[in-house]
């Protein structure tokens, strides 16, 4: 039999450009693939910064005239970072596993409440991915040639793509590439700004000044409530700045131990650099008395007020800048990548979508949640023609509504814990303010966008909710259905001989337990070597129907299990370990039930990401052992095929069936119906 044969196109492919497989049993393996919280912080803090492209002077020019107004919204924007970062620090406090204000409102609130939160965020991860390249896009095309512009949304596209690809070799190998564009991009900002202040020092009470003019001036126009909200209005715009916070929350698995630390950390970065940036923008506008021109961005007339004594240097140094904040775009669109597939992996540990969400691949990622995510931005960039001005509409609805959940979950959890909980009262109030910032912008929000096409997104947010809750009414459906399987579970641990199902009195062909030791290993003879999946009642009908259709044919039986690492498993060695022990006790009773009987019997495990992959490399050497072998397998047969049958259940029998046939081995699957 060939076993070392080469390896395919396709995976000589893959390997080019996913990578080579990750080992579950090296023990650095956490270490290699977790970020510290710099990194963290490129990977996620880069959306809220990159929204200083856009948001602070959206905020500004909602001002109409009254710009010194500006200096109350960067405050309030500044203060509403601060208040959300410290509401999500102590999530992390009270989640230290991640999950988010999925979790958050699902444990806190109810699991309605939860799905309702990730679903929401679903969505604005996907739009994250989809404004942040679109927009990218447009900044670095504005620096090209007019006629190159047709070629916009292909590079748009592209770039999809790419980071799609990126993600599945790994999180920080998607990450490391953005650095240097994320550094220029601080850098220069933080240059621009702190020039703007000291060169302006003298005027700072001018500054005052002018701000005391433009509040009496704007009271006596508009009233005192009219001023008011105005500012809120223009507070209201810059709502896109606050995400990408709540990813690090999302993202806690990913992040180096200890990862409460690292998250808190992580979130400090953010908190203070994307603060830094809007008010010091805010500011550097009012420095400047920058004003709106029609072909340019406020930040690159800012960048050209600032620089104009600086000669031809300055004129580099803003075409640095400028092109840097259209790379930060590019950057913004990782936390998409990072926080989309932790949420639907979250979720399907729920059963809220398909189990498959939760898989890993070969490079202990959530691939199949960054294919959906990579998948779902490319269309939508193709049905909007990548137009920013209408993402943009779309786009920071859906993340409010998961503050604003998981704020009122903290808020219901302190006030419960009231009586048990030193320092309640503070975290009560930070998780109040918190909650009545994030509902006024989801309810501002949703007013200023609704009738300009925010309706869409929280059209799309509901028909997602009306799928998954299908998906979870069908697995309930399927749960009860298997449940009459289990009752062989508890048959075999008091009985030597079990009924057949929908046959009352028949017994098993099984030996009657005899007491005697088991029957040594016989190589010459047929061995029965089954393919399961824990000590269940799928496990044990697939046994039994083997013994029933061929009698005492076999006097060998092998279990075979393999531990799958998934994401809600995926957290350290120690994890690693607890799930190779779990599985070597679950064939192992199956093994000893056998040996009560007479058989020959024993238990092979293995752990990794792919079932099918893991069982081929065990079948040459069993077969070596075993050369009169016969594999089996089990596979349920519910009374109705549909749609969600076939979508959300597990059919890697086949898979493997597939597998060992190229091989020349024989596989038998037995039907269990339920």
């Amino acid at each position: 039999m060939e076993t070392d044969s080469p390896p395919s196109l396709r995976k000589r492919l893959r390997t080019t450009i996913i990578g080579k497989p990750h080992s579950p049993h090296d023990r650095r393996l956490f270490h290699k693939l977790s970020l510290i919280a710099f990194f963290a912080w490129v990977g996620l803090g880069a959306d809220g910064l990159s929204s200083s492209c856009y948001g602070p002077s959206e905020a500004f020019l909602a001002l109409g005239g009254h710009h010194f107004l500006g200096i109350f919204v960067a405050l309030g924007s500044a203060i509403t970072i601060f208040v959300i970062t410290t509401s999500y620090s102590q999530m992390v406090e009270l989640f230290p596993s991640g999950g988010g204000g999925y979790v958050v409102a699902s444990k806190l609130l109810s699991p309605n409440f939860g799905m309702v939160a990730g679903c929401a965020l679903l969505i604005d991860y996907v739009l994250t991915i989809t404004v942040s390249l679109a927009s990218g896009a447009d900044a670095l095309f504005s620096f090209l040639p007019p006629e190159w512009y047709g070629s916009r949304l292909a590079f748009a596209l592209g770039t999809v793509v790419v980071l799609t690809l990126l993600n599945m070799r790994g999180i920080k190998e998607s990450v490391l590439p953005l650095v240097p564009m994320f550094l220029i991009f601080v850098i220069t900002h933080a240059v621009i700004i702190v020039y703007a202040i000291l060169s302006h020092l003298g005027n700072l009470p001018q500054l005052s000044q002018s701000l005391t003019a433009d509040v009496r001036q704007t009271t006596a126009q508009l009233g005192l409530f009219g001023m008011i909200f105005l500012i809120l209005r223009s507070y209201s715009m810059g709502a896109g700045t606050y995400t990408g916070i709540e990813a690090v929350s999302n993202a806690l698995p990913m992040l180096r131990e200890p990862r409460a630390k690292t998250a808190k950390r992580t979130m400090l970065y953010m908190s203070s650099s994307l603060s830094f940036m809007v008010l010091g923008l805010m500011i550097g506008y009012l420095l400047f008395q920058t004003e709106f021109q029609p072909t340019r961005t406020l930040n690159a007339v800012l960048f050209d007020k600032a620089t104009a004594g600086w000669g031809d240097w300055g004129r580099i140094f803003v075409l640095i800048a400028l092109l840097s904040e259209g790379a930060i775009l590019f950057v913004g669109a990782q936390a998409g990548f990072m926080g989309g597939p932790r949420v639907l992996a979250n979720m399907a540990k729920d059963r809220w979508v398909p189990t498959q969400f939760s898989m890993l691949s070969d490079r202990f990622v959530t691939q199949n949640g960054i294919l959906i995510m990579g998948g779902a931005a490319f269309l939508l960039m193709l049905l909007t023609h990548g137009s920013v001005r209408f993402l943009v509409v779309l786009y920071a609805i859906n993340v409010f509504i998961t503050f604003s959940l998981s704020q009122l979950g903290m808020v219901r959890h302190w006030w419960q814990e009231r009586k048990i909980s030193r320092g309640w009262g503070h975290k009560l109030l930070i998780n109040g303010i918190g909650l009545v910032l994030t509902v006024f912008i989801l309810i501002s929000v949703t007013t200023l966008k609704f009738h300009e096409g925010g309706w869409i997104t929280l059209l799309i947010t509901g028909a997602l909710v009306v799928v998954v809750i299908s998906v979870q009414r069908h697995y309930k459906f399927a749960a009860r259905l298997l449940q009459r399987l289990e009752v062989l579970v508890k048959a075999t641990e008091v009985s030597s001989t079990t009924s057949i199902p929908g046959a009352p009195g028949k017994q098993l062909p099984v030996k009657a337990a005899t007491g005697k030791p088991a029957a040594p290993f016989d190589p010459e003879a047929k061995t029965a070597i089954l393919l399961v999946n824990g000590f269940s009642g799928l496990g044990l009908h697939t046994l039994f129907s083997v013994i029933r259709v061929f009698e005492d044919s076999f006097k060998n039986f092998i279990f075979i299990q393999i531990g799958v690492i998934d994401s809600g498993n995926f957290k350290g060695s120690s994890e690693i370990e607890h799930l190779q022990a779990y599985v070597q006790g679950e064939v192992d009773r199956y093994a000893e039930y056998m040996r009560r009987h007479g058989y020959h019997a024993e238990g092979i495990t293995r752990i990794g990401v792919d079932v099918v992959d893991e069982v081929a490399k065990i079948v040459p050497e069993i077969m070596k052992h075993c050369p009169h072998a016969v594999f089996f397998g089990g596979q349920l047969v519910f009374p109705h095929e549909t749609i969600l049958t076939r979508a959300l259940h597990n059919y890697t029998v086949f898979a493997v069936q597939r597998r060992l046939y190229q091989q020349g081995i024989p596989i038998v699957i037995m039907p269990v119906r339920v």
